[in-house]
């Protein structure tokens, strides 16, 4: 089963655009599309709305992600993962790690990790 992405609000919707052309059969949501978390949820909601509904989330959040995955943790919460975007990967990159992790990944090998794009 492929990954589910919820894209943060300060992600470029030309992730889901694109994501989505390529590979229809993907679930891609943002943050503020209707029925998602809307616009200016605090990161620790996202984080419970992600463990909760089964998505990983994909941000360019790289200051206080961290810090919010330990506080989620602390609490006894899980995550299916976060993907954190690589600005020097473009946005053509950053796009092929999603699909090559959407498409090849074990179902949890995300659980409560972040990962830095490209994948290790």
């Amino acid at each position: 089963m492929a990954l589910k992405y919820l894209l943060d609000e300060n992600v470029d919707r030309v992730y889901q655009t694109k994501l989505l052309r390529q590979y229809p059969e993907l679930v891609v949501l943002m943050v503020g599309e209707p029925g998602n978390p809307p616009k200016s949820t605090p990161d620790q909601e996202i984080l419970c709305w992600c463990e909760v509904n089964g998505f990983v989330l994909v941000t360019n959040n790289r200051a206080s992600m961290p810090v919010h995955l330990a506080d989620h943790l602390a609490q006894n919460r899980h995550i299916p993962g976060i993907f954190i975007l690589n600005f020097d990967l473009g946005i053509g990159g950053n796009l092929e790690e999603l699909i090559l992790a959407a498409l090849a990944s074990e179902d949890d090998e995300y659980h409560d990790r972040i990962v830095y794009l490209p994948l290790p």
